[in-house]
């Protein structure tokens, strides 16, 4: 649970008679009434974090505008995770979000990853572009063949109904995830 200061402040009367000081203890007062009132557990200030983030995510005309943005959000949400988990970020034509597809869930150390899913779930967004992520909960962010071979799999299958992969991301603990685009894996 986040803590809270109470700073003890003397009553109004004994305050100084100048209004500075009268009101700097009245701002104060209502302070720790509001500090009080809002004592959050460390798991609802890091949801209501996670919230900001994606609302930030959403406000950004384009992904392109903000990739530390997407590297943020991508890594609060999932790299804490004690299993592997696989995602879309489905973008307009302007690279606008339009949502963030949580699609599969594995285990350990595997997820499932289903193209056809994934090309069905691209139509029904009328997706024009998306960044597909997945976690590694073992914290190394390096890319396996596997990840490679299902990325080609996966950018082949979108493209034939025009939808482009601008990258893939690999989340894995605190650290910035790893980009397939920035490595030339795309």
């Amino acid at each position: 649970m986040a803590a809270a200061t109470i700073t003890h402040y003397p009553p109004a009367e004994a305050a100084a008679p100048s209004a500075a000081p009268r009101k700097a203890h009245q701002q104060a007062g209502v302070q720790l009434e509001f500090a009080l009132k809002v004592v959050m557990s460390d798991d609802e200030i890091l949801e209501r974090a996670r919230e900001i983030l994606a609302e930030r995510l959403r406000r950004v005309a384009s992904v392109f505008d903000a990739p530390d943005r997407v590297r943020e959000y991508l890594t609060m949400h999932y790299a804490e995770l004690q299993h592997e988990v696989f995602g879309v970020l489905w973008l307009d034509a302007r690279h606008g979000l339009i949502e963030d597809e949580l699609m599969f869930r594995g285990t350990l150390t595997q997820t499932s990853v289903y193209p056809r899913e994934v090309v069905k779930s691209a139509l029904l967004k009328n997706a024009a572009a998306c960044i597909v992520y997945h976690n590694h909960p073992s914290g190394a962010a390096e890319p396996s063949s596997a990840d490679e071979l299902l990325t080609r799999n996966l950018k082949s299958a979108l493209a034939l109904i025009d939808v482009r992969v601008l990258d893939h991301l690999i989340v894995a603990g605190a650290g910035r995830p790893t980009s397939f685009a920035e490595r030339g894996l795309l």
